[in-house]
């Protein structure tokens, strides 16, 4: 299970999205970004960034570490934000925290292309979480430390918000991913991560979530049945038939090839 903390201040919020995450410190000197059970998306986004997140780092990406934070309702009485305070309010007890990166910058592929390699691992791995937000106008992507940095996967396993129609073949729409035009690897990309996709790997990040977080869903017993059907799910799509494979890209698209030579590694390599 992730370790666990316990806020101590709430700082300020992150006014991204629909879910009004919040940064906050807390008890391990440490600082982070923390994403609210109390959202109006509900806890099961909470559930798809633990999974998709713990199972990217397995895959040899990096992900901000992530723990369990417990937030008194009381650390933003101060805030004047009323939906904020109400948030906290709907929030109390156990959250996610997410490990802030200070100092990290936003990935633009129109500056700096990506490796063929790392975009064909990323858009295979997009592809298998059904992570519908990683688009070239919100790439969900940091560079910190000369390093590419996978954030946010709360829109990922949408199909938990209905499982009687998940399909573990159903396509993947890459149309609109910021590493698409990149991704010309796509065969070496799914030999190589497919076979990593084992059961003993799965029940581990499914392991991660806190089972409160996966009580009471419809139509399951109890937690365990839950993390079994997401394992099952994500084992059949990585093992079935490639239906759902995005095909290669031809090649970065000239223009941006134009605009700047050599790819992020080859960019922060230079800058040190």
């Amino acid at each position: 299970m992730l370790e666990e903390i316990a806020a101590t201040r709430y700082v300020t919020p992150l006014r991204e999205g629909g879910s009004l995450p919040g940064v906050m410190e807390a008890d391990d000197l440490g600082t982070y970004a923390v994403k609210f059970r109390g959202a109006g998306q509900g806890r099961r986004v909470l559930v798809a960034e633990v999974l998709c997140a713990e199972l990217a780092r397995r895959l040899g990406f990096r992900t901000p570490e992530l723990k369990v934070i417990d937030v008194d309702p009381q650390l933003g009485a101060r805030e004047p934000d009323e939906e904020i305070q109400d948030l906290l309010k709907a929030s109390a007890g156990r959250n996610l925290a997410v490990d802030f990166l200070p100092g990290a910058l936003g990935f633009e592929p129109l500056a700096w292309p990506p490796d063929p390699a790392l975009a064909s691992r990323l858009l295979w791995f997009d592809a298998l979480i059904h992570n519908v937000d990683r688009s070239w106008r919100n790439p969900n992507l940091l560079l910190w430390h000369g390093d590419v940095w996978l954030i946010d996967h709360g829109a990922a396993l949408w199909f938990h918000h209905n499982w009687r129609t998940a399909d573990p073949q159903r396509g993947f729409d890459s149309g609109d991913h910021v590493l698409a035009p990149f991704a010309t690897e796509m065969a070496a990309a799914d030999a190589e991560l497919s076979e990593l996709i084992t059961p003993d790997l799965l029940d581990a990040v499914t392991g991660e979530v806190p089972g409160e977080w996966l009580e009471d869903e419809p139509g399951f017993a109890d937690a365990q049945a839950v993390r079994r059907a997401y394992a099952e799910h994500l084992l059949a799509r990585a093992h079935g038939p490639r239906a759902w494979l995005p095909e290669p890209a031809a090649g970065p698209p000239q223009d941006r090839r134009e605009q700047k030579t050599g790819s992020i590694g080859t960019f922060w390599k230079g800058a040190r």
